[in-house]
C-alpha cells in the first residue's frame, strides 16, 4: 500500500472485531507517527494506550456520569458556538446518513441515545489512545498534533489495522485525567479507537462524501 491508497482507503471505523491488538503493531505505529514535523521539534504529543480493564473501567465511567445527567465539560470547544453554512449542511447531512444506515428514524430518540454511548466504548474496539498535550502550548502545537494523529491513522491503514479518532473521548477528561493519573495541566484533546475492523458491521459501509477540488483551492499564477 503507498501513501495515496492509505490516504484514500482510511475511513471512521464503528465496528470492530473481537481481536486483540499486538502490543508490537501499535509500537511500530507510534514510532513511525513520531516522525511526523512540529515545529522547532517541539514535540507536543503525550500518549495513553489503554485496554483491558483500565479501558473497561474508564468507559464504565463515563456511561455512568452521561447516563446520570453530567453534562459534558471537554477543555476546549471543538464544535462552533453557532454553526453556518456550508458546514452546518454537511454536519447534518453525516448524520442522516450514519441513522440512516443504521435503519435508525429520526424521531427514535431512545436508539440513537444508545447509538451516542457506543461512542465512549470507542465501539467496543479492543485499544482506546488518549492523546494529551500540555496546556501551556499554543495553537501551533494543535496543528502539530493534528499531523501526528493523521500519520497514526495511516500507519495503521498499512498494518491493516481499523481507527477512528473521536472527540467524543474527551467530554469528560476529568474521569480520563483520574484514571490514568494524568496531572491537570494536560489537556485531553481526543480518543482513538483502534482494532480490526468488522468488515460486515453496516456501519462500517457508511461513507461520507468529499468536496470537490474546485470548491476549496483556488490557484494563481
Amino acid at each position: 500500500m503507498n501513501v495515496f491508497e492509505a490516504l484514500i482507503s482510511r475511513k471512521s471505523v464503528r465496528a470492530f472485531l473481537n481481536k486483540a491488538v499486538e502490543k508490537e503493531k501499535i509500537e511500530t505505529i507510534l514510532n513511525t507517527a513520531k516522525h511526523s514535523p512540529s515545529g522547532v521539534n517541539i514535540q507536543p504529543w503525550l500518549v495513553y494506550v489503554v485496554s483491558g480493564k483500565t479501558k473497561s473501567k474508564i468507559e464504565t465511567k463515563i456511561i455512568d456520569a452521561f447516563e446520570n445527567g453530567e453534562k459534558a465539560n471537554m477543555d476546549y470547544a471543538y464544535y462552533p458556538m453557532q454553526w453556518n453554512e456550508p458546514y452546518k449542511c454537511r454536519r447534518k447531512e453525516t448524520g442522516l446518513l450514519m441513522y440512516q444506515t443504521l435503519k435508525i428514524a429520526k424521531d427514535d430518540k431512545e436508539k440513537q441515545k444508545e447509538q451516542w454511548k457506543a461512542n465512549y466504548r470507542a465501539f467496543d474496539a479492543p485499544v482506546v489512545v488518549y492523546f494529551f498535550i500540555d496546556s501551556s502550548l499554543e495553537k501551533g502545537s494543535w496543528l502539530d498534533y493534528g499531523m501526528f494523529l493523521q500519520s497514526i491513522m495511516l500507519a495503521a491503514t498499512e498494518l491493516g489495522l481499523g481507527s477512528c479518532t473521536q472527540a467524543a473521548l474527551a467530554e469528560y477528561p476529568d474521569i480520563v485525567r483520574k484514571e490514568l493519573n494524568v496531572r491537570e495541566d494536560k489537556i485531553l484533546l481526543c480518543g482513538m479507537a483502534l482494532g480490526y475492523e468488522d468488515a460486515n458491521a453496516a456501519i462500517n459501509s457508511y461513507r461520507t462524501e468529499r468536496i470537490t477540488l474546485e470548491e476549496f483551492t483556488k490557484f494563481y499564477d
